[in-house]
């Protein structure tokens, strides 16, 4: 590795590199990882193409335009404010981004509610954090509890492992003095509900929802989705409410908090996770999911014990635990990592009850 290059978990991309290959300078570039180089002035991010130690630009489109369109490390993404030099001097690092079964999460502090999303029974809302960046905030206070926003967590990190493109995740805290100020009752309940950590998304501006009747999807993509929410058991993908925004040019998937939902039900976990899943039936994208099959054994490849365990261990323990049970925050994050590891197990039963669904639509 070239001096000055270190492994940084915070950062990750969306798209899998699938070559290997050496740098003229040496460097190794080994499945799943990529260089780049991030410049910061006075505030403002860009990214190389290259590493910037021979301008070889061997990185170019797999590193530096997967960079921009990710939201991960952009113009109106994640710049630490410890990274933020004084205006005018320009600071310029060289980062490495690690493979995805070393999956990590930042904390943000939220300091100013923007607007509510009067969307989705999560009362959701768009929040600028002390990183200067926006948010869409969803509430541990709101109607369905931490459940919620363990689905979101557990889903999208599962999606974003998988190749699909899913806005960072972060944990975002708030202040108990954070809703003293707030007119609106129903607002300032909510805020006083959710002090502590709750979950953001990165917000992607200018993104506008998904019609399947503008955009279509490619038959490889659609497959990947639908064999994604048969896994996670995602109720909230349909043409009514399709969960997928566009957003410079691509397809990106968001709401997964309807997912996981053998955690409400109360029925035995190791039942549900041999079920097909029923709902998929009305999912937006069935009718084009013809490769279910090769992705179910690309998928299976991917999704080891040990990344569905490590996105897992990502659920905070105060999400974990509450009265209703005496089950310690490891035991119910064993059940959930052995609700996805049968599930997985079990896929073939999920793929058939999509694919004799999809023949029921054409």
């Amino acid at each position: 590795m070239l001096p000055g290059l270190r492994p940084l978990p915070r950062y990750s991309f969306t798209r899998r590199r699938v070559l290997t290959a050496t740098c003229p300078d040496g460097l190794l570039l080994p499945r799943g990882w990529s260089v780049g180089t991030q410049t910061t002035v006075g505030g403002r991010a860009d990214w190389s193409d290259d590493c910037g130690a021979t301008g070889c630009g061997l990185c170019t489109d797999r590193v530096g335009r997967t960079a921009l369109s990710s939201g991960f490390i952009s113009k109106n993404s994640y710049i630490s404010r410890k990274l933020r030099p004084a205006r005018g001097y320009i600071q310029t690092s060289t980062l490495v981004a690690v493979p995805a079964d070393q999956p990590e999460l930042r904390t943000v502090d939220v300091t100013r509610y923007v607007t509510p999303l009067r969307e989705g029974g999560s009362l959701p809302a768009i929040v600028e954090a002390d990183d200067d960046f926006l948010y869409v905030l969803k509430f541990r206070g709101a109607g369905q509890g931490a459940k919620a926003l363990i689905a979101e967590l557990i889903a999208g990190e599962l999606a974003r492992l998988l190749g699909l493109r899913i806005p960072e995740i972060v944990f975002a805290t708030l202040d108990e003095a954070f809703g003293r100020t707030e007119p609106d009752e129903e607002i300032q309940d909510l805020l006083r509900a959710s002090e502590g950590l709750n979950l953001g998304l990165h917000y992607l501006a200018g993104a506008i929802t998904f019609d399947p009747l503008v955009t279509t999807v490619d038959a490889r993509l659609a497959s990947q989705i639908v064999w994604l929410d048969c896994f996670i058991t995602n109720v909230d993908r349909t043409v009514r409410n399709t969960n997928m925004l566009i957003w410079h040019k691509e397809l990106w998937l968001i709401d997964h908090g309807a997912s996981l939902y053998f955690h409400h039900s109360g029925q035995p976990w190791d039942e549900q996770a041999r079920r097909p899943f029923a709902p998929i039936k009305d999912h937006v994208l069935l009718s084009r999911a013809t490769e279910l099959e090769a992705v179910d054994a690309e998928f299976r490849q991917l999704l080891t014990p040990d990344r569905i365990r490590a996105i897992v261990a990502l659920v905070p323990d105060a999400w974990l635990t509450d009265e209703s049970s005496t089950e310690s925050a490891d035991e119910r994050r064993a059940v959930y990592a052995n609700f996805l590891e049968t599930r997985l197990t079990y896929s073939q039963t999920f793929v058939n009850a999509a694919n004799d669904a999809r023949k029921a639509l054409v």
